[in-house]
């Protein structure tokens, strides 16, 4: 029961907590911004741990966590990958000029995104039930369908980047020292940064696949982080299209971050459903477990 509902009911307080960030300004809406980041990080976290366990959770943290703050780090240090930038003091502890909060970003968005990729590429067929597939092997795989899995969790990943850098520049969360070349229509965020987040997002995805738990999808456990990743998506097209005055930034991510929400829209919506509305599994074996 609380491997249920406990996710869903982080995502909640987390929807609630970024519904009221328009509402808020100033040092409130800097915390209430690590705060979300926190819940997030906790979302992500606690639903690796709780569906696939302790060694999936802690790889999680080793790659994305670890991974983040290096990245970060060496990019405050030398302006690599991402470009000559530097933190304000506005979202709380540095550690070597990176706010403590921001690797915890990348974690939070870091596993909906392979989760949402590892859904696109489940095969028809293959078990979606969870106990099924919970019992299957990790994913080792190589060939076509890897590559397609790291690839969309890749892009998953590196443009939600087109909607949070120019939000958080707006709010002077951060700055870049030469932010040209830009998008058009996004001064102040070099191209460098998006192809710096495209490069790490690979090695990020890369190192997390074979960690990552079982290859298949769990169609009930993973629903709460499918929920977040398309409530990420459709809540940050509204939130700069109407709330923030961002409506170029909400172009761009609504076309980049499409790539991956929209099919896993249609996927879910195609899926066929139990009288009560859950999925059906795709095959009379996961119908014998389920």
């Amino acid at each position: 029961m609380i491997r249920r509902r406990l996710p869903w009911a982080l995502l909640a307080v987390l929807v609630l907590a970024q519904i009221c960030y328009p509402l808020t300004a100033g040092t409130a809406r800097a915390r209430l911004t690590v705060a979300t980041v926190v819940l997030g990080y906790l979302l992500s976290v606690g639903h690796a741990l709780l569906s696939r366990g302790p060694r999936t959770a802690a790889a999680l943290v080793a790659v994305a966590t670890g991974g983040g703050f290096a990245v970060e780090a060496v990019g405050v240090a030398t302006g690599v990958p991402f470009g000559s930038y530097d933190y304000s003091g506005e979202l709380g502890p540095r550690l070597a000029g990176v706010p403590l909060v921001i690797p915890l970003a990348w974690t939070w968005m870091a596993w909906p995104a392979w989760l949402a990729a590892v859904r696109l590429t489940t095969p028809r067929g293959a078990p979606t039930d969870r106990a099924t597939a919970a019992a299957g092997p990790p994913d080792r795989g190589t060939g076509r369908l890897a590559v397609r899995r790291v690839a969309l969790a890749t892009v998953g990943l590196a443009t939600w980047d087109l909607f949070l850098d120019p939000q958080m520049v707006a709010e002077g969360y951060w700055r870049w020292r030469d932010a040209t070349p830009a998008l058009p229509g996004l001064p102040g965020v070099p191209v460098s940064n998006y192809l710096g987040w495209l490069l790490f997002a690979v090695l990020l995805m890369v190192a997390l696949r074979p960690l990552a738990g079982p290859a298949a999808a769990t169609a009930g456990a993973d629903a709460p982080m499918v929920a977040l990743y398309l409530w990420t998506y459709a809540s940050s097209v509204l939130a700069h299209a109407v709330f923030l005055d961002l409506p170029v930034s909400a172009l761009w991510g609504a076309a980049g971050m499409g790539l991956t929400a929209v099919p896993l829209a249609v996927t879910l919506l195609r899926a066929p459903r139990r009288p009560d509305g859950r999925p059906r599994p795709r095959s009379r074996e996961i119908d014998a477990v389920a």
